[in-house]
């Protein structure tokens, strides 16, 4: 698939997560990952976006993953881990307009069991530099609630830059404070 001028890197690198005798890798959003996202939708794994959605909400979803990847839109990935058989999470990067600005913006969501081994900074990590090899924005933001504790500690251990907080919208038509983090590509280019 062509971005740009330049050709995607179709391969994604496997790398060792801190602590663990466990590799950590990226794949593109399959038609197969609907469970990804069923298994992400709960309670306690919603409880900053706003709560778990309707069935019909995760398929609609599904299919804009799947749709936003065919349109050079988004990036979205499924986050593999060698210490378990299915998909643990999802990580991924979308186009947006922020503050006049054409940027990217990222999102990530591992699977409670698979919390607290390092799978989302080494997930979230291959993301940003596979923004930074195909894209063509300049600046990735993530905009985690101030109270989501693990979110903000992990932007702040991905590189990311704390702006300040901001007026938000999540789910669309729900007014939200964030945190405003931005990351810098150029840093992996």
């Amino acid at each position: 698939m062509v971005l740009g001028a330049r050709r995607e890197r179709t391969r994604y690198r496997a790398r060792m997560t801190r602590g663990a005798d466990q590799r950590v890798w990226l794949e593109r959003w399959q038609v197969e990952d609907l469970p990804v996202l069923e298994r992400s939708n709960t309670p306690e794994m919603t409880v900053f976006l706003g709560g778990p959605e309707s069935a019909n909400q995760i398929v609609t979803r599904h299919a804009k993953f799947l749709r936003l990847w065919e349109t050079g839109e988004a990036r979205m990935f499924r986050i593999r881990s060698s210490a378990a058989a299915e998909p643990v999470g999802s990580v991924g990067y979308w186009k947006k307009r922020w503050r006049d600005h054409d940027v990217y913006e990222t999102g990530w969501s591992v699977h409670t069991a698979h919390q607290g081994h390092g799978i989302a900074a080494r997930a979230l990590s291959d993301c940003l530099q596979f923004a930074a090899d195909n894209g063509d924005r300049q600046q990735v933001f993530a905009f985690p609630r101030p109270e989501n504790a693990a979110s903000n500690s992990l932007c702040r251990r991905a590189g990311f830059t704390l702006a300040g907080e901001a007026d938000f919208e999540y789910p669309k038509g729900h007014p939200i404070r964030v945190n405003e983090w931005m990351f810098e590509l150029s840093t992996l280019r």
